[in-house]
């Protein structure tokens, strides 16, 4: 029975549901996370009788064919980029981007990575780092006698030194903005990389024509609706209880067949 194989393909697509559910959840606290969402697609169909088909040699057409669906298949797992709100830290180095744009990240290997989370701390050497010690691109040293930090909406980091009254600037953030920001690809710790998919970085300054400022002291949280997430929990449920109730009855259906005597 076909009914046995396509309830099995809608548990499963639910199962994945849940899962990503279950992600978007698990990260409502993470820093500017950006949810998921299943997209689904129905499998290939099997044609018994062919719409438009002859039905006879006077040229008479089939109007409705006969066509049985063979269930449900994952088309997509995608990310929906709109921006999370800003929360306040106080924490000098902490910046967000309010607008498009991605914070530029040089991983070990020297490839460049992608992120939204501003939580930046400084390394040993005063450079300003990820929390994960990846160096921002491009690279910005804090000298250390600096008594205090100031990054300016459009990305300049002015250090006050010791004994000095006027501040110095030491750097400037440059943001990334892709055409696709749903294809970057996520490779954890809030980073990701240009793909095919997502186009070539288009690197300019904060502030500029179709690129956010930044604000320094704030984060960005992440973009997870959780009454939304939970109400799409319990849909996901049913519809996996629904789908178990499917292959009950079609096994059901043949244990009536077999004890036909």
């Amino acid at each position: 029975m076909r009914s046995l194989s396509i309830g099995a393909t809608g548990m499963l697509a639910q199962q994945l549901n849940v899962e990503v559910i279950s992600h978007n959840i698990a990260n409502m606290n993470t820093t500017a996370y950006t949810r998921r969402r299943v997209e689904f697609q129905d499998l290939l169909y099997q044609n018994l009788r062919r719409t438009g088909s002859q039905s006879a040699d006077d040229g008479s057409i089939v109007p409705v064919g006969v066509q049985l669906g063979l269930g449900v298949k994952t088309a997509a797992v995608y990310r929906i980029t709109t921006p999370g709100n800003l929360t306040l830290t106080e924490n000098s180095l902490d910046t967000a981007i309010n607008g498009r744009g991605y914070f530029q990240i040089t991983l070990p290997n020297g490839e460049t990575a992608y992120t939204r989370a501003g939580a930046f701390q400084m390394s040993d050497e005063g450079t300003i780092v990820t929390v994960d010690g990846f160096a921002a691109d491009p690279n910005i040293t804090i000298p250390a006698n600096a008594i205090d930090v100031t990054i300016n909406s459009s990305g300049e980091v002015l250090v006050k030194l010791d004994g000095q009254v006027e501040p110095q600037n030491v750097g400037q953030f440059q943001l990334a903005t892709f055409a696709n920001e749903a294809g970057l690809l996520a490779i954890g710790e809030n980073l990701f990389l240009e793909t095919p998919a997502s186009g070539t970085a288009t690197v300019g300054t904060p502030g500029d024509e179709g690129f956010g400022k930044l604000q320094q002291g704030f984060l960005e949280t992440s973009n997870v609706n959780v009454v939304e997430e939970i109400t799409n929990l319990i849909t996901a449920q049913r519809a996996y209880e629904m789908n178990s109730k499917v292959i009950e009855t079609s096994d059901q259906m043949m244990a009536t067949i077999s004890n036909l005597r």
